[in-house]
């Protein structure tokens, strides 16, 4: 059976995302499930582990900051600077959570876009 070759044009980027995205990254997903058992948050490959997610989250919201791409472009560096003081003073007044500060700083940068527009 061969396949449409309109459909297998319309559906080879889908298995380019399959296979060199999602498949290569699920296997480390899982092998790190295994393999964290019997650890506790307080032992010194988690806390290492936690570093360095700290660090290249950092090293990301640093890049969209200095010299973003797309749309994040038009958006005043002040504004930028704005909505990543938003998200660590949210993160500090509410338990250091990780996601409260990505919430709040999308949120002020979101607006002010919004509002400059």
């Amino acid at each position: 059976m061969t396949l449409d070759p309109a459909l297998a044009d319309a559906l080879w980027p889908y298995f380019v995302v399959l296979f060199a995205g999602f498949l290569p990254s699920e296997i480390w997903r899982w092998s790190a499930v295994f393999l964290s058992r019997g650890f506790t948050d307080q032992d010194e490959v988690i806390i290492w582990v936690r570093c360095v997610s700290g660090a290249l989250l950092t090293s990301v919201v640093a890049k969209l900051l200095i010299s973003p791409s797309g749309a994040l472009t038009a958006v005043p560096l002040s504004l930028r600077i704005g909505a990543l003081v938003a998200g660590v003073a949210a993160s500090l007044l509410l338990k250091r959570s990780t996601m409260v500060a990505i919430l709040a700083g999308e949120a002020v940068l979101l607006t002010g876009a919004w509002l400059l527009r």
